[in-house]
């Protein structure tokens, strides 16, 4: 099972999301989330916004980045990553797998206790999205890690 990670990135756009992960659409694999970095290298400023990562049936349209092994030795991963949408994806209602309010002017780290990765099932073009639902006009940043079995 081989790790890797991937770094997303949004500026201020009119889009929500700030990055996907999703299976490929002609080579499906199962991933697995287990640990999520993120906040906002903005001009540090008092304002709240929400952190959610919501189910999606496909990617939207993104400027793709590649998720580099963890280990140099694992192959290239099949699982695809998009970063700056100017699209959303289209997303699984009421499928939210986790949603973090934070000020601007923190980080935060989450860590999947062990058995509780967020799972990408190998079902083409379906992932999930990391996206700040109420914060469209900061630039904000996240680092993901996740294993493809």
């Amino acid at each position: 099972m081989a790790k890797y990670a991937v770094e997303m990135n949004r500026t201020a756009s009119t889009s929500l999301a700030v990055g996907a992960i999703t299976a490929d659409a002609t080579r499906p694999r199962r991933s697995k989330v287990y640990d999520f970095m993120f906040g906002s290298e903005a001009t540090p400023a008092d304002n709240v916004f929400l952190w959610q990562i919501q189910r999606c049936t496909t990617a939207g349209t993104s400027t793709g980045v590649t998720p580099s092994p963890i280990d140099p030795a694992d192959a290239a991963t099949e699982t695809d990553a998009g970063e700056n949408h100017t699209t959303d994806g289209t997303l699984t209602s009421g499928l939210i797998l986790l949603s973090i309010p934070l000020n601007q002017r923190a980080s935060y780290r989450w860590v999947a206790s062990p058995g509780g990765e967020l799972v990408i099932p190998a079902t083409a073009s379906n992932g999930v999205h990391f996206r700040t639902p109420t914060a469209t006009a900061v630039a904000v940043s996240a680092t993901v890690h996740f294993d493809e079995q």
